[in-house]
């Protein structure tokens, strides 16, 4: 399949042309993130049957007659593990090119782990390993090789092909439409966003600390958020997530104090300390932002964990009659938060839902009631329910 590279401006309007004719088209981009808070968009590739692009995002700097193909409702947008993929849409655009397929979150509906590998499709679905030759490219650098953008290609032509195959095999066990509110998800733009007020909940330790100690943990980490974006560095760059909660217990409010920490960097403290000792100042006089109660650790009775064992009997017995593994159905921790009412919670969502999760929720709400026999058991609804 001949790839073509789309460098100039001059070559989109054939291209959308293309795309507007699609119901559906694969997407896939190269990007670097190592030295910056936000995604460097280095390279778009586009597929569908018969035809494949690659378009240059460094060398046409104005892409929105491409976008505006891209966005079309009418054609579905095949990805996976889509995450990062949208987060640079959106960056660019403020806005979601859905309706989504994500082939990630489809894949365990037909038999395969939580989360799987690109590579594992690949392999499984073409009995094709991929090349990893150019796997640390720097695709900043121009002019990319043959090889780089047939590399980049390669991605989209197969999705094309496990996308097609996915989709075939989904709908004889009839799942198809299971994905469905799995996928809208994905055009929720808070997904894709994380504001710096909020970024302390992203530490780990952070429940471990006095509530002072909490205080300067979130100053510090809205600092660090709103620093990271305005320089557009990696947030560890400034401070990594073990120096802040150093910091947050050690509470340093002089340059001589801060200095003396063990393993922090000498630079950091010549052009932030100032900052970093008074917003500890100020930290420590006031009382910390509340963990909401999802945040916070929960106690477990040897009673919740006996409902939880129950739960966990249902999910196996659902799991097996759909001939899926019951991680993929829901996790101990996911019945964990389906118990202590977690709406988070993925049994709650999606086909997860109407496989498992409704019944679990009425077990837990008193609305249905369990027998057992030797081989058997039943769950049936409460008389008056």
């Amino acid at each position: 399949m001949t790839i073509q590279y789309i460098n100039r401006p001059e070559q989109l309007p054939l291209l959308c042309e293309h795309i507007n004719q699609e119901p559906w088209i694969a997407l896939d981009t190269e990007f670097l993130r190592e030295k910056t808070y936000y995604p460097k968009f280095c390279l778009l590739q586009i597929a569908a049957p018969g035809w494949v692009a690659c378009v240059d995002p460094i060398a046409i700097a104005d892409l929105s007659l491409l976008f505006d193909a891209i966005y079309n409702p009418n054609i579905v947008k095949v990805l996976h593990s889509c995450r990062q993929d949208l987060e640079i849409f959106y960056q660019i655009t403020g806005r979601i090119p859905g309706p989504i397929f994500d082939t990630q979150i489809a894949a365990p509906l037909l038999g395969f782990q939580e989360n799987p590998g690109y590579a594992m499709l690949v392999s499984s679905f073409l009995n094709i390993n991929l090349n990893k030759a150019h796997t640390r490219t720097d695709w900043t650098q121009r002019p990319l090789s043959d090889d780089q953008i047939q590399y980049a290609a390669d991605d989209v032509i197969y999705l094309c092909r496990i996308y097609t195959q996915m989709c075939e095999q989904l709908d004889k066990l009839g799942r198809l439409k299971w994905l469905e509110s799995d996928f809208a998800l994905l055009n929720n733009p808070e997904m894709y966003q994380l504001s710096p007020e909020n970024a302390w909940l992203k530490i780990r330790g952070k429940n471990k600390l006095t509530g002072r100690q909490l205080s300067i943990l979130q100053s510090l980490t809205e600092w660090r958020e709103q620093s990271a974006q305005t320089e557009n560095k990696p947030r560890n760059w400034l401070f990594p997530d073990d120096m802040l909660l150093e910091l947050a217990k050690l509470q340093p409010v002089t340059l001589t104090d801060l200095a003396k920490i063990r393993n922090i960097n000498e630079r950091s403290v010549n052009r932030y300390g100032k900052v970093i000792c008074e917003l500890i100042d100020a930290a420590r006089q006031r009382p910390p932002k509340p963990f909401q109660d999802k945040d916070q650790p929960t106690k477990k009775t040897q009673q919740h964990e006996a409902v939880m064992d129950v739960l966990g009997a249902i999910v196996r017995i659902r799991a097996e009659e759909n001939s899926l593994n019951p991680i993929i159905l829901a996790t101990r921790k996911e019945l964990e938060q389906l118990l202590f009412g977690d709406e988070e919670c993925p049994l709650l969502h999606g086909w997860r839902y109407n496989m498992a999760g409704q019944e679990l929720q009425g077990l837990l709400q008193g609305q249905y009631s369990l027998s057992l026999t030797k081989d058997n058991v039943v769950i049936s609804p409460n008389q008056g329910i």
